[in-house]
């Protein structure tokens, strides 16, 4: 008794959910790679996972994934501790 376009957004939901989900997976790996480069002490790996973390955060944001605001203060908190390991 549902009408079409009801139905339409219940596929489109699953469809976005499956997509936010990759996208948010692949963000935590990706935080989480970066973090153990920076405890490592690995400078030159952790520089660039940095760079790949934070633009997959700003992607992330963009598309509602995540809070923009979450997004800045992660980027804030990796860049913090790069900054003390380079120091």
């Amino acid at each position: 008794m549902h009408r079409q376009s009801a139905k339409k957004h219940a596929r489109a939901d699953v469809k976005k959910r499956d997509r936010n989900r990759h996208r948010k997976a692949t963000l935590r790996s990706s935080l989480k790679n970066t973090e153990l480069a920076l405890q490592a002490g690995d400078v030159e790996t952790a520089q660039e996972l940095c760079k790949v973390t934070s633009g997959l955060l700003d992607r992330a944001a963009s598309k509602g994934v995540i809070k923009k605001g979450t997004a800045n203060r992660q980027k804030s908190r990796i860049a913090r501790k790069l900054n003390a390991l380079t120091a």
